[in-house]
């Protein structure tokens, strides 16, 4: 189905058909999380800077409140997801595959859950789209498919005046992850309206909206809501189930037949891609006035209890959105963050639930096998097959695990976007995907050493440069003098500068005990003697000579 029919598919390489299990967490509503005594929210659940506190701990603080700044340009702030006291501003394990600690702020709920005071913008056509998207930075609003890059960075279009099209991903193409599928059937409206005010922002003249055709109560629900909103320039588009369809760069492949350059962007071909659950989060930020303080979470796996889609307060401890789902029914292997081709692993329940959470998977060995015995690459070259980027995975490999990281530049390792598929396929068991993010964060620590190094660099030559200078300019201005005593008469000239500098001194001399003396008294005070008189007569100033 598609709100306009005659739109061509295309195709990208590679991929593969996985099993969904998507049924698993889709037979009942979204639930409403309950309200937690206390949520942990790190400072940074974003790519970028992490904010900056504006608060103190013991502030009272409202639901919706600005606790946190954005620090720089890419970077995003963070509000109160509910109404309480701050107790604390302090280093937290976060969620995160290395399992580090982060500055977080620290809410106690006073259980009341009353908003601080909102300004929705209903009329925001009449916004400027600068001004737009100041108010979705100001929500604290990122990519909500998983990356988390700031959103009002991606609805600039830059120099350019407008884009051709505007993407909206509801592909979910990763198996298990259910929550952008029941917001699109429960709160279609809310996808829609997002859209034209993304639209609007980046002055897009169509926008087309992507759904894997796994998903039919959504492409419904999506198709009906555009009709009874009546926009023609949205376009609903069904495209076939096959991981990673709902990669960005693979998306745009399928739906535009364009191809985003190798380390391009897809404003450069005039394409912009969001989520459309950052769509709806765009709509209630600008219509409803309510920054980002929930989201949509997926709890499943065959080691669910209780496997639903669940609407959660950021901060809200894992711990307790397990409980609330039922926990584990004892089969389950491990815990992940995300789905079994690109989540990572958790060891702690204890965990505050960020922007970025989008699925709890509680796996069984069937679900999420653990790699544990690997051996040596055989060359089959299954990675190569699967590879949605036409990469070679086998080459970047061999280089990565050899610390060769120019010779990893060189077969495009930045173009790898992890989706898991080599390490899926592979008969060795190698963690493909592991090695390649070992060799990018080792690019990327390069970099930064190399950027310290060239300003150290540039500022000791400047320091250098600087000090010649001086001593260029001292040297010449003694020469300057040099000749100018030499043009005045030779030795004669000379004596007479020195004569001339002398009366001056003395001049000078002369005023000051001038000053001196108007400001004395007429005569000098006697001081009195402390020495003891003997036999009545007064003690003499001094002791007498011997």
């Amino acid at each position: 189905m598609s709100s306009h029919p005659d739109q061509t598919l295309w195709s990208f390489p590679g991929g593969l058909e996985l099993p969904g299990h998507k049924a698993l967490s889709t037979a009942g509503p979204i639930e409403v999380a309950k309200l937690p005594k206390q949520l942990v929210l790190p400072l940074q659940q974003h790519i970028g800077a992490p904010a900056n506190p504006v608060v103190q701990v013991g502030d009272k603080v409202k639901k919706g409140q600005l606790l946190a700044a954005p620090e720089g340009f890419v970077s995003a702030p963070i509000h109160a997801s509910t109404s309480g006291t701050v107790i604390a501003i302090e280093d937290r394990q976060v969620p995160h595959p290395s399992g580090l600690s982060a500055p977080c702020i620290v809410l106690e709920s006073d259980g009341e859950d009353a908003w601080c005071e909102l300004q929705p913008h209903a009329d925001y056509v009449n916004l400027d789209p600068s001004e737009l998207r100041n108010i979705i930075r100001d929500a604290g609003i990122v990519g909500l498919g998983g990356a988390g890059f700031p959103s009002f960075i991606k609805l600039n279009p830059g120099a350019r005046t407008s884009i051709d099209t505007l993407i909206l991903n509801g592909a979910e193409c990763e198996p298990f992850i259910s929550c952008d599928d029941m917001l699109m059937r429960e709160r279609a409206d809310e996808v829609v309206h997002g859209a034209r005010i993304m639209q609007h922002a980046l002055n897009a003249k169509r926008c087309l909206i992507g759904i894997e055709d796994n998903k039919p109560e959504a492409i419904a629900a999506i198709g009906e809501a555009i009709r009874r909103l009546n926009q023609p320039s949205i376009s609903l588009m069904k495209v076939p189930t096959r991981y990673p369809a709902g990669g960005e760069k693979q998306l745009i492949r399928l739906l535009t037949g364009k191809e985003v350059p190798s380390q391009g962007l897809p404003i450069d071909i005039g394409v912009v891609c969001h989520n459309v659950a950052t769509a709806a989060s765009v709509h209630r930020a600008v219509e409803l006035g309510q920054p980002m303080i929930s989201r949509i979470v997926t709890i499943t796996g065959h080691a669910a209890a209780q496997p639903q889609n669940m609407e959660v307060r950021l901060g809200t401890p894992i711990e307790a959105v397990l409980e609330q789902a039922g926990g584990d029914n004892g089969q389950a292997h491990r815990l992940l963050l995300g789905g079994p081709m690109m989540g990572f692993e958790l060891r702690n329940r204890q965990l505050p639930t960020t922007k970025t959470a989008n699925c709890l998977l509680l796996a069984t060995d069937q679900d999420a096998p653990k790699r544990e015995v690997i051996s040596d690459c055989i060359r089959c070259g299954q990675c190569a097959l699967v590879c949605p980027m036409r990469l070679l995975p086998q080459q970047l490999y061999w280089h990565a695990k050899a610390k060769d990281f120019d010779k990893a530049q060189d077969y495009d390792l930045f173009d790898c976007i992890e989706c898991g598929c080599c390490t899926h396929v592979c008969p060795a068991q190698l963690p493909l995907v592991n090695f390649y993010r070992f060799a990018k964060t080792h690019i990327w620590a390069q970099e930064r050493e190399k950027q310290q190094a060239d300003l150290a660099r540039e500022r000791h030559e400047f320091r250098l440069f600087r000090q010649q200078r001086e001593k260029e300019e001292k040297a010449a201005r003694h020469k300057a003098k040099a000749d100018a005593v030499a043009k005045g008469g030779g030795e004669d000239s000379k004596k007479a500068a020195i004569k001339a500098a002398m009366e001056r001194a003395k001049a000078k001399k002369a005023a000051v005990q001038a000053n001196g003396a108007d400001e004395a008294p007429t005569e000098a005070p006697v001081k009195e003697s402390t020495a003891p008189e003997t036999a009545g007569q007064p003690a003499p100033d001094k002791e007498p000579k011997p």
